[in-house]
């Protein structure tokens, strides 16, 4: 069992920056391809970055690839999504998200815990 809890998010005029964490329970952290995905109010939650259980490799989604930047601290038990030149259209709630799948995986079904959520909201 892992539980996650985000956060960093914020309101931020566009491109600005922001970091979100994510600090997840538990010893086995290092277990865990770890996730974000977000979400705007009436579309499917999308897609954002995901990270390999020792931090190796990563894969973005193509909307914020080249701006966003994942990363985890096993010692901590954090995943971090670092995000730069934000846009308006980056405003969502923003979800980490914890995979006991091998590789880089980025479909919501291959990932077994999430956390509530924190608001992104980007000013133009």
């Amino acid at each position: 069992q892992v539980q996650l809890v985000e956060s960093g998010g914020g309101l931020v005029q566009a491109g600005g920056s922001l970091r979100l964490s994510c600090a997840a329970s538990g010893r086995t952290f290092s277990s865990y391809a770890m996730g974000w995905f977000r979400q705007s109010p009436g579309k499917e939650r999308e897609f954002v970055a995901t990270i390999t259980r020792s931090g190796s490799s990563t894969y973005y989604g193509d909307s914020v690839k080249g701006r966003f930047t994942i990363s985890r601290d096993n010692g901590k038990n954090t995943v971090y999504l670092q995000m730069n030149s934000l846009k308006p259209e980056d405003t969502a709630v923003y979800y980490c998200a914890a995979s006991l799948s091998y590789g880089l995986p980025s479909k919501e079904v291959l990932y077994d815990y999430w956390g509530q959520g924190t608001q992104v909201t980007v000013s133009s």
